[in-house]
């Protein structure tokens, strides 16, 4: 225990200054009136009831030997008489970090944050860092699961702050962290530059701790397949798992099986995947960790999804999506319903799965802001104006003193700052959007969607159904044909929470649009969604939206606009994950 670094970076038991004299001196006076002791009693024999005085008055610097002999007649340990932090105080903040763990495991993450914080505070107070730093990462993993990324991060980043001065492997599972945090805000090509930093780090400096190699290499699997690096993440996987049998920890084990499926499943190896995602959800069920055990069903419900079978697919989703919804971890709920909904477009529940991808969309861009081939957007702010290209039209954006109007195509879109009205025209119908003080409504093709901001209510009707949303003074609703969904404004996709289902999403309201013969509201998800995945550099999915523009663009007959839209989706296409990746990190000596 005398080796532990305390709070300041001070070696545990250590005393230096004229502050920590005087501390200890009123804490020896305190002992010492407590048991009933007087000076001459706890100096003798060795020394005198003069020294004790001058010790308890803070006037004399006392020697190791001088502590240790007082601390032993006081019936108290070297560490707690120097430090004021009894062995006790340790054991009880670790087991107060286990009971925060089963908590954020089993129930609701908000609950857990609670537990976390009380161990933080305490631990900063009697200055033990180590229980300090797993505290903030508690809190870390508790934000990733609500969906707070930038507190994820904030936490994340003062983990590494305290453990500044600790090997790397100390930090790595904050690194892991903050890299999970920006791969869910969309931010894939930073995720995988700090995963790949930390691993070449590691391997340079000969700091081979499988470990924190497994963890690295594991959560590096994701971004890479997100980007499209395909072969980075089928090398990740192979040394994740050449690495597991050095690791004694079944959760992570458990987390490695899920992201080597996610390979398998690239591979065509529907199969090979299921069985690695049977041994995680075999693994997760004997740790109780119900968050992982929904991510093993929703990869399941992913795969059967990717094998044909469309009715197993949508219960595991279900399954998925109910579990994490139990936990109040919102973020991963909505990603997993864009999933289903893709399942029940399948299955030709359109109506359905439009029901359930609108709500998810309420607060994000607008569908038609993503520049596409043979057009212009305008933006006119304060004294100066912006200009991109757009869909076959003209957009254009005032600030605040004017009027912010978007042409998109055969309509018009009018934005009004805060003292006016914004306006949108989308096929056969007016979008309306009007700021705190007001209303935002649209009318798609056979409905109306209203949105009110903070002080109002957020209304979408989609064909049969009405949507509203109430923002973070009211209540989100959404009627679905046969029924009711409630969902709070946090649980929405933007382009910096969830980017890469949110262009997910629209790429599918596009696919329903499209099929049901509407072209222009087909055009602007999927501009919406280009926009939002080049934003991630999610290159496999944008190849395939590209391609599904291009087709539209073609069918309309607006053939230059259509190449341009394939010649872009076969730069993404060329080589996966290239253009933003540097060369691959080094690996360890297996």
């Amino acid at each position: 225990m005398a080796d532990r670094s305390a709070g300041d970076g001070r070696k545990a038991g250590t005393v230096t200054g004229a502050e920590s004299t005087a501390e200890i001196g009123r804490r020896v006076l305190k002992l010492r009136t407590e048991r009933g002791f007087t000076q001459r009693m706890l100096a003798e024999p060795a020394y005198t009831a003069a020294y004790v005085s001058t010790l308890e008055a803070g006037k004399v610097r006392p020697s190791e030997a001088a502590l240790r002999h007082l601390a032993e007649r006081l019936g108290v340990s070297y560490e707690e008489l120097t430090t004021g932090r009894s062995p006790h105080d340790a054991t009880r903040l670790r087991a107060a970090l286990t009971d925060a763990r089963r908590a954020l495991a089993t129930g609701a993450a908000e609950d857990a944050a609670g537990l976390f914080a009380e161990v933080r505070d305490e631990a900063e107070r009697l200055g033990f860092a180590e229980e300090r730093a797993s505290a903030l990462l508690g809190l870390g993993d508790c934000a990733l699961e609500t969906g707070d990324l930038t507190v994820a991060r904030d936490h994340f980043e003062a983990v590494e702050r305290l453990l500044s001065g600790e090997p790397l492997p100390r930090r790595v599972p904050a690194i892991r962290g903050r890299a999970v945090a920006h791969l869910l805000a969309g931010e894939l090509r930073y995720s995988c530059y700090l995963l790949e930093s930390a691993i070449d780090e590691l391997n340079a400096s000969g700091l081979h701790d499988p470990y924190a190699l497994l963890l690295l290499y594991t959560a590096a699997i994701a971004p890479y397949m997100d980007m499209g690096a395909h072969a980075r993440a089928v090398r990740a996987a192979e040394l994740a798992l050449a690495l597991a049998p050095s690791v004694d920890d079944p959760g992570l084990i458990a987390r490695m099986h899920r992201g080597v499926a996610r390979t398998l499943i690239a591979e065509g190896r529907t199969a090979e995947a299921d069985a690695s995602l049977a041994k995680a959800q075999e693994l997760y069920e004997q740790l109780r960790i119900h968050t992982d055990l929904a991510h093993c069903h929703w990869m399941r419900g992913y795969v059967h999804a990717q094998d044909g079978n469309l009715e197993r697919a949508e219960r595991e989703l279900r399954t998925a999506r109910d579990m994490l919804a139990s936990k109040r971890a919102a973020l991963f709920t909505v990603q997993v319903e864009v999933e289903l909904a893709d399942v029940l477009r399948r299955r030709g529940r359109t109506a359905e799965a439009e029901a359930l991808l609108l709500p998810l969309l309420a607060h994000s861009p607008a569908a038609g802001t993503a520049p596409a081939p043979g057009g212009t957007d305008t933006a006119a702010a304060p004294g100066g104006t912006d200009t991109a290209p757009a869909p076959s039209g003209t957009d254009t954006t005032a600030a605040p003193s004017g009027t912010d109007t978007t042409h998109a195509p055969s309509g018009t879109n009018t934005t009004h700052a805060p003292s006016g009205t914004n306006t949108t025209h989308a096929p056969s119908g007016t979008n309306t959007t009007h700021a705190p003080s007001g209303t935002n409504t649209t009318h798609a093709p056979s409905g109306t969607n209203t949105t009110h901001a903070p002080s109002g209510t957020n209304t979408t009707h989609a064909p049969g159904g009405t949507n509203t949303t109430h923002a973070p003074s009211g209540t989100n609703t959404t009627h679905a044909p046969g029924g009711t969904n409630t969902a709070a404004y946090e649980a929405g996709l933007t382009a910096d929470r969830g980017a890469v289902h949110a262009g997910g999403a629209h790429r599918l309201l596009g696919l329903i649009a499209d099929e049901r013969g509407d072209a222009e509201a087909a055009e602007e998800h999927y501009c919406a969604a280009l926009s939002l995945l080049e934003r991630t550099g999610a290159a496999g999915d944008l190849a395939d939206l590209c391609r599904l523009l291009g087709d539209l663009l073609r069918r309309e007959g607006r053939l230059e606009a259509a190449m341009d839209a394939y010649r872009t989706g076969l730069g993404h296409r060329a080589a996966p994950g290239t253009t933003t990746l540097g060369p691959a990190p080094a690996e360890p000596p297996m």
